[in-house]
């Protein structure tokens, strides 16, 4: 163990006495001046703070330099010389910067630091920002403009954070969310639903357009560049969203599904009996390759589902129920991933998605009226048909509909378009057969991801991303939203400690250390 030589070894009393005393001080005179509630709340926290950072300034100067000794033990049984010079480091705290000089070991003189003692006895992180202030912004920031954390932090604290700080730590704090998800426990057997039902979905992030301006020729003689080729302002990418969860069968008729899909919304009170989605995950990625192809976030999201169904039905019991909208390459990436039994996963088409289909075919018989009384009966009558397994009955009805009508020319392509989509995953579609079985048929927990993960944050007015930001911003909102904040700054702590100062005494279990005289 390092031990560091301290110039005192206790914070002064009657200092930090003094500065509580001036805030005695300071109520005693609101109160004899009549000052307002809000007056005497406001200085008081303002002082509440200064005597935070006087605290928190006296603590710091206990420690003195870290200085070790001449020599201390490096890697390998070599040893490690004080180097003669002090080097100076800045730490960002919540009361404010704080400015430390620390002795430093090395070989010699103009070669690399590698050793600092005051750093690794007080577990000071890579950056500038403290820990815990790395909290409270971040925390912040998953929730509202990065501008905006900036002016309340200021507003509050006094700190001035730019946006290009925010987004930089934010960064910084999401490389460590792999390596957290890697080592969370999989749910309890006994806390588990009987289904499991993994999904996945896209959503377009906005996205900032690519341009190099700053090393443009143009930019560094000095003129204004010119608008480049590429995406325009608010071209999207898809991110790609995965959730797993396990649940109880919910064995339901057709005609009862009908009813609410069509029910009265202001007069249906929520069926609060049916069983819950247990231990829901959701996974968010928007990669690329080198080609600028989805692959890697494909990859990405379906080899986590694929860990998933090993980890929570590691004996193959369980059902796995497979819910999606129509797009092919989704389905592929699931067949791939999944076990391809058919007896051990049900593909289930999301029925709302495939409604959405018969109002677009509505709206091609009744263009007059797309959500007229006709129209209703028409998508009533159909989604029936759907629940009742009767896809082929559909088909013939949108063939027979589309000549009725007369259709033509584009409107045509779009029927036979919608006709395609129902002819291809007919082999999704038996909805009779789910209900029977009491599987779900509608994707509202992955729909609902993609609003709150995405839009609820990556969508507002004028936003645009760059991909490291956007990747960094949808770790993080996964993290917040399934309610494993806390547990995550614990664990990027500790693993940012193992990885600055591996050799420090700190990282072992049974260690404290006590201050040197």
């Amino acid at each position: 163990m390092i031990s560091l030589s301290q110039p005192s070894a206790k914070i002064n009393a009657e200092d930090l006495l003094g500065q509580v005393e001036g805030i005695v001080d300071f109520l005693n005179q609101g109160f004899a001046n009549g000052a307002e509630a809000h007056e005497v709340e406001e200085g008081l926290w303002k002082r509440i703070l200064d005597l935070g950072r006087y605290s928190f300034g006296a603590w710091l100067d206990v420690f003195g330099s870290g200085d070790a000794g001449a020599c201390i033990p490096g890697e390998g049984g070599r040893s490690l010389k004080r180097l003669e010079h002090r080097h100076r480091r800045e730490y960002q705290s919540v009361f404010g910067p704080f400015e430390l000089q620390r002795t430093v070991y090395g070989t010699r003189e103009g070669q690399a630091i590698e050793a600092v003692p005051l750093d690794a006895r007080l577990n000071l992180p890579q950056g500038k920002t403290s820990y815990l202030l790395q909290d409270w912004e971040q925390s912040l920031t998953v929730e509202v403009p990065f501008a905006t954390v900036s002016a309340t932090l200021d507003r509050i604290l006094g700190l001035s954070r730019s946006v290009h700080t925010l987004e930089r730590d934010q960064r910084a704090m999401a490389q460590s969310v792999s390596a957290f998800w890697d080592e969370q426990a999989m749910p309890a057997p006994e806390e588990e639903g009987a289904l499991l039902v993994c999904t996945a979905d896209g959503k377009g992030v906005p996205m900032r357009r690519e341009q190099a301006a700053e090393t443009s020729p143009e930019a560094v003689a000095g003129q204004r560049p010119q608008a480049s080729a590429g995406p325009r302002p608010g071209t999207k990418k898809m991110a790609l969203l995965g959730a797993a969860y396990t649940i109880d069968p919910v064995i339901r008729t057709p005609d009862e599904v009908l009813d609410s899909l069509f029910a009265d919304i202001s007069h249906t009170q929520p069926d609060t009996t049916r069983p819950q989605p247990c231990h829901k995950q959701v996974r968010a990625a928007l990669e690329r390759d080198t080609e600028q192809t989805t692959a890697p976030q494909v990859a990405s999201i379906f080899g986590w589902l694929r860990e998933q169904a090993r980890a929570r039905n590691p004996d193959g019991d369980k059902p796995i129920v497979l819910i999606m909208d129509g797009q092919a390459s989704l389905w592929d990436a699931g067949w791939e991933a999944l076990p391809q039994r058919d007896e051990e996963v049900t593909e289930v088409l999301d029925l709302l998605h495939a409604l959405g289909y018969l109002w677009e075919a509505a709206s091609l018989f009744y263009p007059s009226a797309p959500t007229g009384p006709e129209a209703v009966v028409f998508v009533k009558r159909q989604a029936e048909r759907l629940l009742n397994g009767q896809i082929e009955t559909v088909l013939h009805a949108l063939r027979w509909l589309g000549t009725h009508h007369a259709l033509r020319g584009k409107r045509l392509d779009q029927l036979e378009r919608i006709r395609g989509y129902f002819a291809n995953n007919a082999h999704r579609m038996a909805y009779d057969t789910y209900l029977a079985h009491g599987f779900p048929i509608a994707s509202g927990v992955i729909e609902g991801a993609c609003r709150c993960v995405v839009k609820d944050r990556m969508e507002r007015s004028g936003m645009r991303w760059v991909m490291a930001g956007a990747q960094a911003m949808l770790h993080m909102r996964c993290i917040a939203l399934s309610d494993l904040w806390e547990s995550f700054r614990t664990f990027r702590i500790q693993r940012e400690s193992q990885r600055l100062y591996p050799g420090y005494a700190a990282n072992d279990a049974d260690f404290n250390q006590v201050l040197a005289a």
